[in-house]
């Protein structure tokens, strides 16, 4: 649910749900992705954009910004791409984000579909990356992120640490 945060409009509106887009065409989607190339693999993330053929380029965001715009249905996809083997996401930079966009009516698994595990410590070192999407699109683009890591020769269940 969403308040506007101006004091005049609050006291008179009601809250209003969030939804993720409808979007079910991958030509069509919207992606975001990190500002910073050093927190998620660019080039990775242009080559699943080209296997879905997407149209546009993938707006880029800081902090959990990502996970706010896909919940609220301004974008359908949200790729947390590593930037290197062994690196884990810490569970205070994706578990309100993650949230937001289940309750939204999304999807978040890592990189190879597989449902966060936030039972190990500050990391979430059980999983690879992370994916969130309106949920229509979820398996499309976690097959073509399977094709651009088979490519690389990261097969199986990821990236190994």
């Amino acid at each position: 649910m969403v308040r506007p945060l101006d004091s005049t409009e609050y006291s008179v509106r009601e809250p209003t749900p969030i939804r993720v887009s409808a979007t079910d065409d991958p030509r069509r989607l919207r992606m975001c992705e990190s500002v910073e190339s050093a927190h998620s693999a660019h080039g990775r993330s242009a080559r699943v954009a080209a296997l879905l053929e997407v149209a546009g380029d993938p707006v880029r965001l800081d902090s959990q910004a990502k996970y706010a715009v896909v919940a609220r249905g301004e974008a359908d996809v949200y790729l947390r791409l590593p930037t290197r083997r062994g690196y884990e996401e810490k569970i205070w930079d994706h578990a309100g984000g993650a949230l937001l966009v289940e309750e939204a009516g999304g999807r978040v698994t890592d990189l190879f579909g597989r449902p966060l595990e936030w039972t190990h410590g500050a990391t979430l070192a059980a999983n690879r990356g992370i994916l969130a999407t309106n949920g229509r699109l979820h398996d499309g683009v976690l097959a073509a992120l399977r094709k651009t890591y088979a490519a690389d020769g990261w097969i199986g269940e990821g990236p190994e640490k």
